[in-house]
């Protein structure tokens, strides 16, 4: 996918290169360990080079998080496990570790006699290498542990054998971090990691990757809570500290414009992007021909590491063609008919049916009920404190695509049964995208009129939000309101009736909203209920039956959320063709409405 997109270099997935599979870190994991793959990597390796890029191959012991198939990992000591989804780690005597040498070198030169242009190991995110150099998970008394000098060595030993077996006319590059971000785990500080970053250039690597961060690390280095260009100062250090060394560097750097400028300042040579091209393959294209305004932008939404860590296949939020490029139903073809298409809801799903059928030629009109596109994603945009502007920007692209492709958007306007029998003699397709509501059937009714607003009118600033705010849901709907409401000064009480909040928050943010939540001192109350909504608050039972009175101006129905399937029932005999697509069907969120519209835009 991404060769002949631009990149001048392209790496490969990381290999592992141990036949008992230690260094194996997830499922479909490719290996390097015997001849036998040679001719997979002579494919991949032509491709790159076809397609105009240099081909390199990462060669990747995953070392604390690998062992996937085995059930032990391995690593220089035994340092327990502090997220549950690993392994226990074994501690390699030297013998091992000599092994382990010999296997790094062995699979870069099958690397190389596979076509591959040079190899890259990696010293980050707690693998195998990052391992010895952090003194976090080295604590051996050996030559291997201790100082700096010996907790490099294994880095240095992979070094002069790797190039020793690839030869000095294929470049090695060192991916090592500029910042372990695990003091809270007694990691290494950032000047013990620029002293492995000279060792390694004193070694003679060819090139250095500078990366942030572990796996384990309390501190977020890539999500959408980090600002982008943050981790500059990083590569700016290490172009200071080796001048006459290429320096590559893209963490949260998802902009190639800023990147671009970088790089003209003298910051880095090189931009490494991943995610950003993930959800856009023809970013750099894009760029150089001033078409940025129609690319898709990484969200930095974390759903990609989120699938990984459950040992599921990759995907992207933002593209849903990611993985499948060459299967039918992924690809936008010419409609062999082409058909008039009504779209009901202005939300990421309506939105992207609308955009991959038009480009298929049909003739497509969105209707939606707010004044403005963007449904839900408008209140997550509002009210996110992580970045509103990567989430604003979507809602930008999307605008920007219905004005190129020349979709007709009615907005201010509610398609009930009488507006729709007015007009569907109009077309022949009708799409119901208007995204999930609140079931208050089970909400109690209030005592005095205007307490009770929906979470959806309190995001798009049709309500006016009092100073106590309750809010009924711990869900990322509810969560997101009740801290940027808590960020404006609000005084802010959850309410949620399972054991713990972010129940519906993929696991890479479960832990960023319960921290925001402490920081912020919003007031949680799990396992509890609203049992009445009177006059100057709400009464809430908990699970023991034990009720407590929260003082509330305003409360927020942010849940249950409730799908919008009676609505479908209405119209689906009032059109020979009716499809039902995201949270209108099934309320979940933001990837199924984007995969769901992209694929019925590109099946109808």
């Amino acid at each position: 996918m991404i060769a002949g997109t631009g990149c001048g270099i392209i790496t490969n997935q990381g290999a592992y290169p141990d036949p008992l599979g230690e260094g194996k870190s997830y499922f479909r994991q490719i290996a390097l360990f015997d001849d036998k793959f040679l001719p997979q990597f002579e494919q991949i390796a032509g491709y790159i080079h076809d397609n105009g890029a240099v081909a390199i191959q990462q060669i990747l012991h995953a070392g604390r998080y690998g062992g996937i198939d085995l059930g032990y990992c391995v690593q220089p000591s035994v340092v327990p496990q502090t997220l549950p989804h690993f392994r226990q780690p074994r501690e390699v005597s030297k013998e091992q570790i000599k092994a382990m040498v010999t296997q790094h070198a062995e699979a870069a030169k099958r690397a190389i006699k596979a076509g591959f242009d040079g190899t890259e190991i990696t010293s980050f995110m707690g693998y195998l290498l990052a391992n010895f150099n952090s003194k976090f998970t080295n604590r051996r008394t050996d030559e291997y542990g201790g100082s700096v000098e010996n907790r490099g060595r294994f880095m240095r030993e992979l070094i002069y054998a790797i190039k020793e077996a690839q030869g000095d006319d294929h470049p090695l590059i060192v991916r090592l971090n500029g910042a372990e971000l695990m003091d809270v785990h007694g990691g290494n500080t950032e000047d013990e990691c620029f002293e492995l970053m000279k060792m390694a250039g004193d070694a003679g690597v060819d090139m250095i990757s500078v990366t942030v961060g572990w796996q384990e690390a309390p501190e977020s280095s890539i999500g959408r809570d980090v600002p982008p260009g943050h981790w500059n100062r990083l590569a700016i250090r290490a172009k200071k500290l080796l001048p006459n060394i290429p320096i590559t560097f893209g963490v949260r750097l998802p902009n190639p414009v800023m990147a671009n400028q970088n790089i003209a300042d003298g910051e880095f040579d090189y931009w490494e992007v991943c995610r950003p091209m993930l959800a856009e393959p023809e970013l750099l294209h894009k760029a150089a021909e001033d078409r940025l305004d129609e690319a898709k932008h990484c969200l930095g939404c974390m759903n990609c590491l989120a699938r990984l860590f459950r040992d599921l296949p990759y995907l992207c939020t933002n593209n849903p063609a990611l993985g499948h490029e060459v299967e039918p139903e992924y690809l936008i073809t010419p409609a062999v008919v082409k058909k008039k298409i009504m779209i009901i809801g202005a939300g990421p799903a309506g939105i992207e049916c609308a955009i991959a059928a038009t480009k298929r030629g049909h003739d497509v009109t969105i209707y939606d009920k707010s004044d403005s596109i963007g449904g839900s994603l408008v209140g997550y945009a509002a009210y996110d404190i992580a970045n509103k502007a990567d989430l604003q920007s979507q809602i930008s692209y999307y605008q920007t695509m219905l004005n190129k492709l020349g979709v007709k958007v009615n907005l201010n306007t509610d398609v009930n049964p009488k507006l729709m029998r007015s007009i569907l003699h109009q077309y022949d397709v009708a799409v119901l995208a208007v995204g999930a509501g609140v079931d208050t059937s089970v909400i109690p009714v209030p005592e005095q009129e205007g307490v009770l607003v929906l979470a959806a009118d309190v995001a798009r600033g049709k309500v006016n939000v009092g100073q106590k705010v309750v809010v009924l849901g711990g869900g990322k709907i509810g969560l997101t309101l009740a801290e940027g409401l808590t960020q404006e000064g609000k005084e802010v009480t959850i309410v949620e009736k399972e054991k713990r909040i972010a129940g519906d928050v993929i696991p890479t943010w479960k832990w960023r909203h319960s921290s925001w939540v402490d920081q912020l001192k919003i007031k949680t109350l799990t396992l509890s209920k609203p049992i009445k909504i009177g006059v100057g608050g709400v009464t809430v039972v908990n699970d023991k039956g034990e009720e407590t009175f929260v003082e509330a101006d305003t409360v927020i129905a942010a849940s249950p959320r409730k799908p919008n399937q009676e609505l479908f029932q209405e119209f689906e005999f009032m059109v020979d063709e009716l499809h039902g697509v995201g949270d209108a069907m099934v309320p979940r969120g933001l990837l199924q409405a984007i995969h769901e519209g992209y694929r019925l835009g590109v099946r109808i």
